[in-house]
């Protein structure tokens, strides 16, 4: 069980000091310059993207500090959001440079319920625009790795709040990727056992913890698609 993995359970057994109780970088103006803020890559070092909306903000310096020495970890300079944001800014998040892995994640936003009946993407709707920013990554001769999307809280603290059933969008997006040779970095299995102990109440987003856990799991799906070193 995951919950049993003696680095997730050193994780959630830190001492909560009034310091990192209050640290969250999908919060912190600082957090989130210091996520954005352009990278100089390291000579020799492979080179990542991490795409993804504010929760994937939270766990790059996680991630970044993971992989230092091992990878030049960039990400897009803002919140991700839904999949057609992605398919507005694709072009100029993937820029002219070779990237060697891609960590991308949609599913959040695309969930969301605009109005009482109103979704931002339909089922269907995500999936077809998944399928066109998945070609267009593949373009670019990296390994893609899909993050499936965290689960939600049984009660947002903001009652207008709703999401359509995540479950059921990971299971679009899963079946995609696998028809795509795309793999698959599976947050949400991740973070269910735990969740009530690093999630934050009513909210999406998640504590200090919670993206030390998911900064350990993206990085190691990284690092199984980086090169391999020559002997």
């Amino acid at each position: 069980m995951l919950a049993a993995d003696p680095s997730i359970a050193d994780i959630l057994d830190r001492p909560k000091t009034k310091k990192n109780e209050g640290e969250d970088n999908t919060d912190s103006d600082s957090g989130n310059k210091a996520a954005v803020a352009p990278v100089e890559d390291v000579s020799g070092l492979p080179r990542v993207l991490l795409i993804g909306d504010s929760i994937s903000i939270g766990y790059t310096l996680p991630v970044r500090a993971l992989l230092s020495g091992k990878a030049n970890v960039h990400r897009i300079p803002i919140n991700g959001g839904a999949t057609e944001v992605g398919l507005a800014n694709m072009k100029e998040w993937l820029g002219d440079g070779k990237w060697d892995v891609i960590h991308f994640n949609f599913g959040l936003h695309d969930a969301k319920y605009m109005s009482e009946t109103a979704l931002r993407a339909t089922p269907e709707q995500y999936l077809k625009n998944l399928q066109e920013l998945v070609t267009e990554m593949k373009a670019t001769g990296a390994k893609l790795v899909f993050a499936t999307t965290t689960p939600t809280p049984s009660k947002l603290s903001r009652a207008t709040r709703r999401f359509d059933s995540i479950p059921s969008r990971n299971e679009i997006a899963v079946k995609l990727m696998k028809e795509n040779g795309v793999a698959v970095d599976d947050l949400y299995a991740v973070v269910l056992p735990v969740q009530e102990q690093i999630q934050r109440p009513g909210d999406v987003h998640y504590k200090p913890e919670g993206y030390a856990i998911l900064a350990k799991a993206v990085a190691a799906s990284i690092e199984a698609q980086l090169p391999k070193k020559q002997p």
